[in-house]
């Protein structure tokens, strides 16, 4: 019979790692004594990230003295202690290949369901000096499992450890870990795994995206239960020449240009609210630089339409503003990108603010020319008139549709703009002026603008009802970080980094307009851009979990190690490659 070895509890605290400093719980060590277990926690526990560990259905992390003497084994180590692993209880028994998602046990007083292997997380590395960590044990199926608590008590190290019900379907822990992060995902076991009551709303979410890719891109569009839904790869590698066919003047600081194939083949479709990178020699005494733009028109269209503002130091703009012409040949990057409207019949909200306009816009195109019945709401922002990019063309498409609606904001009118035809309200478009509105709240919305814009107007459509999961934002440069357990600090501009220059191959980050060459002492490109202050989102950084998951522009890089499932066609693991050239990453 399975036996209880040890309680192991530990406060979070604060942790320098690499020079920053990490907010952590892993570090747990045993108790002596009977110790109360409860809904959230056991007494004198806690987690730094409640993100990725704790809350009800990761109540109790437990992992096994076997899998101790495993990992002894393998990377040669004899201080490995209960706790060690950032486990609450350390048992004999209970391996993961045989302990199944749904299986009961009562150790002591306390009643414990299973519901989902462990997060893969950078922090168990950090604890055992390990980086690997994350990677071995998911390769090694020796995870470990959570548990939610369904009858608190109190544990003690000698209890035994009695199973009381059988999980259904008789999925394993082993076998639902590699369900997620190895290749293979079979339908029919994705389909057991969800049929699981136990099963946290979490890992649930990831098995359904899966079950919902199509199985006739596996490999291709890469692991959508932990992307989320993946577009199309991109339909070219690198950039190819388009020329200008047209160059219009949308407002006071916005001009479209249209790009066509040289040959007048047409181009390939895209998804309504992608964009392209474009690569310009916009100083000849210096390299190409790089910049993203949204595609404006209707997809499908024979070319591409972006729209570009003048910034009033920007290089690239400028050029496209004052240099380029009809007939000139661009570089382009094939459309790419996660922000794209989903083509379910439900209402639809669009939201944008100054140039954000452009995506959103050849979203109203695609429901004006496939689903016209779609209701549609349309919120726009601007300065006033002359700053109000495209406004006939969207008055056009909203005439077209019969369950179109429209609210344009002007902050500072000019004189000769006319409220109630030019534009509906005076003054920014708010929190509280979206909630008189009459919004759907079963809607889609799809928001893009200047960042604090769309913080704002996210906040005030959750505040108004609508849910979360259902708010789309894109954003004009880098995304928003994502760096688990990592202390805030004082954000800097991204920058070539600190030190000597480095003798390795050109890396450009498009969203951060910025290039620097490859420093070889960096052993990724995910610790290249962190020293560029370039913002990244990661959290195991061994290749695993897929959220430093970026598109590849331009280039190749490789790999050490190896990924144990590849991203999607055309994107890049930042955390565990390195550029085998020059390479442009939308970062």
């Amino acid at each position: 019979m399975a036996k209880l070895v040890s309680v192991n509890v530990g406060l979070p605290k604060d942790v320098d790692w690499n020079g920053r400093t990490v907010h952590t719980g892993a570090w747990k060590a045993p108790v002596t004594g009977p110790r109360w277990v409860r809904r959230l926690n056991i007494d004198g526990d806690g987690q730094g990230d409640r993100g990725g560990h704790g809350g009800e259905n990761r109540a109790v992390l437990v992992y096994q003295v076997a899998s101790y003497d495993h990992w002894a084994t393998v990377l040669g180590r004899n201080d490995l202690t209960p706790g060690a692993f950032g486990e609450n209880l350390t048992v004999d028994g209970l391996p993961d290949d045989e302990v199944c998602i749904g299986d009961r046990y009562q150790i002591g007083d306390v009643v414990f369901e299973v519901t989902q292997p462990r997060v893969t997380c950078y922090r168990v590395g950090m604890r055992l000096g390990e980086p690997r960590m994350a990677a071995l044990l998911v390769a090694h199926h020796r995870p470990g499992f959570y548990c939610r608590v369904l009858t608190e008590g109190e544990v003690a190290a000698g209890h035994e450890v009695v199973k009381i019900a059988d999980g259904p379907h008789g999925v394993s822990v082993a076998e639902l870990d590699a369900l997620l992060y190895l290749p293979g995902h079979p339908r029919d076991a994705l389909q057991r795994a969800l049929d699981i009551p136990a099963l946290s709303p979490g890992w649930k979410s990831s098995l359904q995206s899966l079950l919902e890719q199509d199985a006739g891109t596996a490999g291709a569009s890469g692991n959508s239960g932990l992307t989320g839904v993946a577009p199309p790869p991109p339909a070219w590698p690198g950039f190819r020449p388009l020329k200008v066919t047209a160059i219009r003047d949308e407002s006071r600081y916005v001009r479209s240009v249209l790009l066509a194939d040289p040959g007048d083949t047409g181009l390939p479709n895209w998804l309504a609210g992608q964009s392209i990178v474009v690569r310009v020699l916009a100083d000849p005494a210096g390299a190409p630089q790089v910049r993203n733009y949204s595609l404006s028109n209707e997809p499908g269209s024979a070319q591409y339409r972006i729209g570009v503002k003048r910034e009033p130091f920007g290089t690239v703009s400028g050029y496209l503003h004052d240099q380029v012409k009809v007939g000139d040949l661009i570089e382009v990057a094939a459309p790419r990108g996660s922000f794209f409207l989903d083509d379910n019949p439900r209402p639809v909200v669009l939201v944008s603010a100054g140039v954000g306009v452009t995506p959103v816009l050849s979203m109203l195109h695609s429901v004006a020319a496939s689903a016209p019945g779609r209701p549609v709401w349309w919120l726009h922002s601007a300065r006033n008139g002359s700053e109000h990019a495209f406004a006939p063309e969207v008055v056009d498409l909203l005439n077209q549709l019969p369950h179109g609606q429209s609210r344009i904001f002007y902050s500072s009118p000019d004189a000769g703009d006319r409220e109630g035809t030019d534009y509906d309200r005076r003054g920014r478009m708010s929190p509280e002026s979206l909630g008189d509105l009459g919004l759907p709240v079963e809607a889609d919305v799809y928001v893009c603008g200047p960042e604090p814009f769309m913080d704002s107007v996210t906040d005030g459509l959750v505040a108004y009802g609508i849910n979360a999961g259902s708010i789309h934002a894109e954003r004009f440069g880098a995304r928003a970080a994502i760096t688990p357990g990592i202390a805030a600090a004082t954000t800097v501009s991204p920058h070539v980094p600190d030190g000597p220059p480095g003798t390795g191959p050109i890396v450009q980050f498009a969203r951060s307009a910025l290039s620097a060459p490859w420093r070889p002492g960096d052993t990724s490109l995910l610790e290249f851009a962190e020293a560029c202050d370039v913002p990244t989102r990661w959290s195991c950084r061994t290749g695993v979990c897929h959220t430093c998951e970026t598109a590849l522009l331009s280039g190749r890089v490789q790999y050490d190690p190896e990924p144990l499932e590849p991203p999607a066609e055309g994107n890049v693991l930042l955390c565990i490659a390195t550029p085998s050239e020059g390479i442009v990453v939308d970062l």
